[in-house]
């Protein structure tokens, strides 16, 4: 595999997409070992897709496409502003609630970074925030949206380590909350040099805040909804994937009507480009994944890194420093597919729930796409605002650590992610 792993690294860097990447580099390990069919590659990519669980994907991705077709956004944007606007920190401030609001809608931080970047991004500017500074704080608050339930990485997560999808939904709630709350914090304190202005003089009155919220209720109960009818054994997590859809799409006809022919077509192709890209990422993995396993990866990283340390917390800190490594390089989909099989059975064999370890692994994955060299939203947010990197890297750096005195918290404190799991679905 060491051939392999060099072939991948050496595609990407010469700027080949990651997909190509993975499926050529993986077909290298069946030309190395001649005794296995070369017809195999072709078998794995399509047995790749036939997975019952990935339906979920499809059908998470539409969903939010329809939903930012129905006039939600909008509705979260003025809830945001009702909650946080009167906050040090401003239209900041109102961001990081928008991000966590719309978790439950996109569940992608790229998409989620794009849109309020174009949205805020100018109104920022015009409140004293350096393009740095307002880079930085649309960039990690959108950190925040695929931890809040549905994310297509517990998806993904879920399916690759036979984990329960509807335990990591209902996992992400709590990590979700503190990182919006880490950030406020960090904005708060650093926005204060700044001088920034409040959105709004006074904190809103509670008709004002009662108000905003039966205007975005829809959006609020999604996520309630999917975890209850996981619960309830109403649906399958790949069920519940067309039952997102069929939410989405009444909300945006009958509570919103702002969906229509013409909406609706674009979110079909919208959500058509997104899943085509998304599932042939998947299929091509199967290639790579088999070298993996026929070679024993994991179980040679599990000895190297036991041989380290038995120290539990020590070993899973080893490995969130590289995945936030890694992360730096790879796109997050792709190392949740590539490195679960090797790591999660590490973490089981420390004593780690399933669960408590997923979230931890998923958001140290995510931080990849805000930091330098290939971060995906870090450099859609500062495209659009036309800030350079390093203005970016320096103000984002007190956000950083936020996100990792937070992993610190939930990797010592295992119930924070653990408890509305165990207290829905049981111990």
């Amino acid at each position: 595999m060491t051939i392999v792993f060099f072939a991948f690294i050496i595609l990407l860097a010469i700027g080949m997409p990651v997909a190509f990447a993975i499926g050529i580099s993986g077909a290298l390990f069946f030309i190395q070992n001649p005794n296995l069919p070369f017809t195999m590659p072709v078998q794995l990519t399509v047995t790749q897709t036939q997975n019952f669980a990935l339906l979920a994907i499809p059908m998470f991705i539409l969903s939010g496409n329809l939903m930012n077709f129905a006039g939600i956004t909008e509705r979260m944007l003025r809830l945001s502003t009702v909650l946080t606007g009167h906050m040090r920190g401003g239209v900041g401030q109102v961001s990081l609630a928008l991000a966590t609001l719309m978790g439950s809608v996109s569940g992608s931080c790229i998409a989620d970074a794009a849109m309020q970047t174009r949205i805020l991004g100018p109104e920022m500017l015009k409140r004293n925030f350096t393009k740095g500074y307002a880079a930085a704080v649309l960039s990690f608050g959108s950190l925040i949206t695929p931890i809040i339930p549905p994310g297509i990485g517990y998806i993904l997560y879920g399916t690759v380590g036979q984990v329960s999808i509807g335990r990591l939904f209902a996992g992400g709630i709590v990590p979700g909350l503190m990182l919006w709350a880490a950030m406020a914090l960090t904005l708060s304190v650093t926005a204060k040099r700044l001088n920034i202005p409040p959105e709004r003089q006074g904190k809103p009155e509670a008709k004002e805040v009662i108000g905003a919220t039966v205007n975005g209720v829809w959006a609020i109960l999604f996520p309630v909804m999917l975890i209850v009818s996981l619960r309830a054994g109403v649906f399958t997590p790949s069920e519940v994937g067309a039952f997102a859809v069929v939410y989405a799409f009444l909300v945006g006809t009958l509570a919103h009507r702002q969906l229509n022919k013409g909406t609706i077509n674009k979110a079909l192709e919208g959500a058509t480009f997104d899943v085509g890209a998304v599932m042939f990422l998947i299929a091509l993995s199967g290639i790579f994944g088999y070298g993996i396993a026929w070679d024993q990866v994991p179980d040679k990283i599990s000895e190297g890194m036991l041989g380290i340390s038995t120290n539990p917390y020590l070993v899973v800190l080893l490995i969130i420093a590289f995945l936030l490594v890694a992360g730096c390089f790879v796109d997050g989909a792709v190392l949740i597919i590539m490195l679960t099989p090797i790591f999660l059975p590490i973490a089981e064999e420390l004593g780690f729930d399933p669960v408590h370890f997923g979230l931890i692994f998923i958001i140290a994955i995510t931080i990849g796409n805000f930091t330098p060299p290939v971060g995906s939203a870090m450099y859609v947010v500062c495209t659009i605002l036309g800030c350079p990197v390093g203005d970016y890297t320096k103000q984002s750096l007190p956000f950083l650590f936020a996100c990792g005195v937070v992993m610190l918290l939930l990797l010592f404190f295992p119930q924070l992610v653990l408890w509305i799991p165990n207290m829905i679905f049981g111990v």
